[in-house]
């Protein structure tokens, strides 16, 4: 097990656009090992390779305890519901502070495994919001980022007083 330190906000890497992976090997698998050993130390649904500071385009989800975890490469949302559906959402990266997040109701992910393939996959939900968190993170958009004005100044002042 390789648990990896977890960059926390406000740290100014979380802004950054990940870089697509290109190179699809034996390290991008030790990548992927250590994001889902941090994932499982962090007790968190998703959890991105920036986020233990690797900008690369990689993701692993666990959205069940006990479930198998998914890696997910160069994930793109290739086409969201113009439905909208509401949910809360946190980030392991801010503990603490949750809030409502409105995102799209369902869409269709491309994505490449760990040998390069690509693949597709419908989502709705809860697994679609989890996609668009997680996508949202490798562009650099810290989950705040999707509240209003007053709501992302509310949810700093629990996280600022939380912190100490």
């Amino acid at each position: 097990m390789t648990v990896q330190p977890l960059i926390f906000y406000p740290d100014a890497r979380l802004r950054l656009r990940a870089e697509p992976v290109r190179i699809f090997d034996d390290a991008l698998r030790d990548l992927a090992r250590d994001v889902r050993d941090t994932l499982d130390a962090a007790q968190a649904v998703g959890l991105t390779a920036p986020h233990i500071g690797r900008l690369q385009r990689l993701v692993v989800l666990r959205l069940e305890p006990g479930a198998e975890a998914e890696t997910f490469v160069n994930p793109e949302i290739v086409w969201a519901s113009p439905e909208r559906a509401s949910g809360t959402e946190g980030s392991v990266l801010m503990p603490g502070v949750a809030e409502t997040v409105e995102r799209a109701a369902a869409l269709r992910l491309r994505f490449q495994d760990l040998d390069g393939a690509w693949h597709e996959e419908a989502a709705e939900s809860f697994r679609a919001a989890c996609h668009q968190h997680e996508i949202d993170q490798l562009d650099g958009v810290f989950w705040i980022e999707r509240l209003s004005r007053l709501r992302r100044e509310r949810v700093l002042k629990r996280f600022r007083k939380r912190s100490g």
